[in-house]
């Protein structure tokens, strides 16, 4: 109701145009009856050629052409007007759920699939769509029409009106027990499209895998199968939307047989006028016509629930993240304090972080290093509020995070995730992401800094080359140096790097970290690591095991006391030496 209310003016005039062409379509009968009335009253012969007979005829001819034209005319403007709110309120809710869904957190979308999601924002608003521009204009349009038509035909006649009612409440009854059910099918049907978008779309993502592994036969084959779920969901509506469509027009027609014997009797008794009954049939017709229609406008609002309840349960779902008006803070230094810093996932037993602590000093590098699972990308997530503590805090220049805008939070720090995400745009664009207007200088210096400027050069278009979706032109070493490339051009106070060297060798980590040195000079940057080639470049090294932090302190340091580090740096550096013996041929 508040898209429809946004525009209640327009709305209102369509609804007041279509009772009036409702109206109108309701005199036609009244003028068919004034013109068989004046040629039959008191009249034993007719003749079509006299001056009397075309003069009667004239006067009801004329009014029934004008009202003919007026209804068209009306209805063609209020349908305009009804159509471009349902069109409105489409693009709103379109705008309010895709914003909606840029606040969502990680477990929002652990929860729903892209593919779901993409059902809800095109589907089910589709679905919307057509109720309020399509079905609420025709349940008004059967309201206005029965309304009149029996307005007019109580005028002509109180006992055949009632006598023509007899059959409605049984067609209400039919009608109410059918919507429950199509209700329920309407919102399986919209399950299965669901899970069929969401198919189609995780298999075309792994297309790659499917080929690779010989699945292609498999994965048609399993698709076939969700295919044949949908068609068959479908295939009960449609049985249940028929059978209703039918029983309809039979219970209608029992209205027909009444006025037939009925009205027979009245006219034979003297009890109406021919043309009385004749209009009385037109009426029918007006009185009828919702009653047929009540099939198709029940499955149309059912499907239509189904899809709005479908899409509000993603509205109503509140963002993970709580956003904070925009207090004015001063430009931040790169200035950390991590206080007790504790973290659980839903479900778990065991906490991801437990009671961490250290600060980081303006324009300090940091490395963060642990085994897998020992909490060290869930420490980069607290940063910029992609999950919230579960005890303790993060400041920043002695401001606690939760404090700050996210946006305002997210723009002073800068998260590059291991798995970089590409755009199907311009390698220039994917680079300069926040702010596509940035000069060419800018993206550069930062393309050099991530030893990217001799993959653009390969290119012949450069900096304007067009990636594929999810930038699969490039490798993965590409793409990790271009997500590096898109951190670095911010500039941003607090740079944290999830394990972005991973893709990428020895050699080019080093001209990378030396890039890094020259371009974050004076701002703070942390990184996570598994390589001690990586770590030791910081000015400190944190260890994290299990969620705690068991060590701290420089590369020389860290080796001095014989720990954690120092074990991994020795099994590294023998490793290294081994695979070098292997490439060094036979004398």
């Amino acid at each position: 109701m508040p898209y429809v209310r946004a525009h209640i003016w327009a709305f209102s005039f369509g609804m007041a145009g279509l009772l009036v062409a409702r109206v109108f379509e309701a005199m036609i009968p009244m003028y068919i009856k004034m013109g068989i009335d004046s040629l039959t009253e008191d009249k034993p012969g007719l003749d079509l050629d006299s001056t009397a007979t075309q003069d009667a005829l004239f006067y009801p001819a004329m009014a029934i052409i004008l009202c003919v034209i007026s209804q068209m005319l009306v209805t063609i403007v209020s349908r305009i007007l009804i159509r471009r709110i349902g069109m409105y309120a489409a693009f709103d809710l379109r705008n309010r759920i895709y914003h909606h869904l840029q606040l969502q957190g990680p477990g929002f979308f652990q929860q729903y699939s892209i593919g779901d999601l993409m059902a809800r924002a095109i589907n089910d608003i589709s679905l919307v769509r057509q109720v309020i521009a399509g079905s609420t204009r025709m349940t008004m349009v059967l309201i206005f029409t029965a309304t009149v038509g029996l307005m007019f035909m109580f005028s002509l006649s109180l006992q055949l009106t009632l006598a023509v009612l007899i059959p409605m409440p049984i067609i209400s009854i039919v009608a109410y027990k059918y919507s429950k059910k199509i209700y329920d099918q309407s919102h399986l049907v919209q399950e299965g499209f669901s899970d069929l978008s969401t198919f189609v779309q995780e298999n075309l993502n792994g297309i790659r895998t499917v080929q690779a592994m010989a699945q292609e036969k498999e994965e048609v084959g399993r698709f076939a199968e969700v295919n044949q779920q949908f068609a068959d969901r479908n295939l009960h509506l449609f049985e249940t939307t028929s059978m209703l469509s039918a029983l309809m027009p039979a219970l209608a027609a029992a209205a027909t047989v009444i006025i037939i014997g009925y009205g027979a009797t009245l006219v034979s008794a003297g009890d109406i006028t021919l043309g009385t009954f004749v209009a009385f049939f037109s009426y029918l017709g007006l009185l009828l016509w919702p009653v047929r229609e009540v099939g198709p406008l029940v499955t149309q609002w059912q499907r239509g629930a189904s899809g709005t309840a479908r899409l509000f349960e993603i509205l109503d779902h509140a963002p993970e993240i709580s956003n904070h008006p925009a207090p004015q803070y001063p430009e931040l230094t790169g200035r950390v304090e991590v206080q007790n810093l504790s973290y659980k996932y839903e479900n778990k037993d065991k906490f991801a972080l437990k009671n961490v602590n250290f600060t980081v000093e303006p324009g300090e590098t940091i490395a963060i290093l642990g085994r897998v699972g020992s909490g060290k990308s869930t420490l980069l997530r607290l940063f910029v509020r992609l999950l919230e503590p579960t005890s303790g805090q993060i400041l920043l220049d002695e401001h606690p995070i939760d404090g700050f805008p996210l946006n305002t939070l997210r723009d002073q720090v800068c998260l590059v995730l291991q798995d970089p995400f590409l755009f199907a745009d311009s390698l220039g664009d994917n680079i300069a992401y926040d702010n596509t207007d940035r000069e060419s200088d800018e993206i550069w210096k930062s393309a050099d800094a991530a030893a990217l400027r001799d993959t653009i050069e390969d290119f012949p278009e450069g900096l304007k080359t067009i990636l594929g979706e999810r930038g699969v032109t490039l490798s993965g070493g590409q793409k990790q140096r271009t997500a590096l490339a898109r951190g670095l051009v911010r500039m941003s106070p607090l740079l944290i790097l999830d394990d972005c060297f991973s893709a990428v060798d020895t050699q080019t980590e080093e001209h990378i970290l030396s890039g890094l040195k020259r371009v974050r000079r004076n701002l703070t940057t942390m990184l996570v690591s598994h390589r001690v080639s990586t770590a030791r470049h910081a000015d400190r090294i944190i260890v994290l095991s299990e969620g705690e932090m068991v060590e701290m302190g420089s590369h020389k340091e860290l080796l001095a006391k014989g720990g954690f580090y120092a074990d991994l740096e020795k099994a590294q550096s023998n490793a290294s030496r081994l695979l070098a013996d292997l490439e060094t041929p036979d004398d």
